[in-house]
């Protein structure tokens, strides 16, 4: 039997992980008993996915749409570029370059709008920045289109100085980018993912083998299920994390870094389990929009 580890997150997580998989394309739009079905194959009952929908409404995550007599949910235009941004980080083998500059990052925001200020600081922080001093932001020379792109979409490059740098320092680098990104707890919450999917690469291939359409085609409904239930937590618990790591060359990162194991280990099962437990997403939606059918 498979084991399913039980990663710390919450209703409303899973459900945008749910629209971000099976949800997002323009036109469509999932029907209150799929997701009721889906979080309940995650071992959730009906009320509290109700209330974490609505929540979700409220914050302008998702719309409500009513399509044939069916009530169904879609994700919002603005969340919706929020996915197609963030796939090249969750799904994409993102790897370490050379870093052979610095994109600095320079802003000022007057205290009348201070919430801007709040925004941009969460902003940058998610697109790789760390904080060198307070207004004063740095990334590898890479992150400048994506930030000059992601800052000016949301009104926010008005506030905001990008430089191309050199940093001039003889000494060892690794403490000093210590002090710019919180390295200690993000390499502690990647120990706990790491202790949940422990042997996981291996556990899949031993259970479907390595090819994912060969594994796909002699799926049974039960290893369906099971892949969706070990997936989509798993995916909700690792896609925060590549908006968090800076994803700097290993000399610049702590000896006992796990950024790489815990990425290796996601795509390992991402490539084996993500089919299996988008078919039996499929069957849910296809159950919810023709229960006669089902």
């Amino acid at each position: 039997m498979l084991a399913v580890p039980a990663p710390p997150v919450r209703h409303q997580q899973l459900i945008v992980t749910i629209f971000g998989l099976y949800g997002r394309n323009a036109g469509d739009a999932l029907p209150v008993s799929a997701l009721i079905s889906m979080l309940g194959t995650l071992g959730y009952d009906a009320p509290g996915v109700r209330s974490s929908v609505s929540r979700l409404k409220a914050k302008g995550v998702l719309k409500s749409v009513r399509e044939d007599g069916v009530a169904k949910y879609r994700i919002s235009e603005s969340i919706r570029d929020v996915f197609r941004e963030g796939d090249r980080r969750i799904f994409a083998p993102e790897q370490p370059v050379p870093l052979d500059a610095w994109v600095l990052a320079v802003f000022s925001v007057p205290e009348s709008m201070r919430n801007r200020r709040h925004q941009l600081r969460s902003e940058l922080s998610g697109l790789g920045f760390g904080s060198v001093a307070s207004g004063v932001w740095i990334a590898p020379s890479q992150k400048l289109e994506q930030a000059k792109e992601r800052l000016t979409s949301l009104g926010l490059i008005q506030f905001v100085d990008l430089f191309r740098s050199d940093y001039v320092f003889d000494g060892p680098m690794r403490p000093k980018i210590s002090e710019w990104w919180d390295l200690k707890e993000l390499d502690e919450e990647f120990t706990e993912f790491l202790e949940l999917y422990k042997g996981a690469e291996k556990q899949w291939l031993e259970l479907v083998g390595d090819d994912p359409q060969s594994a796909l085609a002699n799926s049974t409904e039960e290893l369906r299920s099971d892949a969706f239930r070990y997936y989509i937590p798993m995916l909700t618990m690792w896609r925060r994390f590549p908006y968090r790591d800076p994803n700097l060359p290993a000399d610049y990162l702590p000896e006992d870094w796990h950024g790489p194991a815990v990425r290796r280990s996601f795509q390992a099962v991402h490539r084996l389990a993500a089919p299996l437990a988008a078919a039996h997403a499929r069957e849910l939606i296809r159950g919810a929009l023709n229960p006669a059918a089902a």
